[in-house]
């Protein structure tokens, strides 16, 4: 028994370190991308901010982001920095 939880211990922490913050991720994105499809490609952002109808979405942390600038439900541009 214990080596079965010794697997399943080890496979929630190696699905625990992968990053949907990745450069195949970003070259999945794409302009009019709906928000609830780049949602469900990257995950809860880490922070957003916006008015009238623009936000724009950061995605990561210091060493590798992509961030993504809405208008509206849209994608209207994206960046990425640190990308692995």
């Amino acid at each position: 028994m214990r080596a079965g939880q010794f697997a399943l211990l080890s496979l929630v922490l190696l699905l625990g370190a992968c990053s949907k913050v990745s450069e195949e991720n970003y070259a999945k994105l794409n302009v009019s991308m709906d928000k609830a499809e780049v949602q469900a490609l990257l995950g809860a952002p880490t922070e957003c901010a916006g008015a009238l109808g623009m936000s724009s979405c950061t995605w990561g942390d210091d060493k590798s982001s992509i961030s993504v600038q809405f208008a509206g439900d849209k994608v209207l541009l994206f960046s990425g920095q640190g990308l692995k």
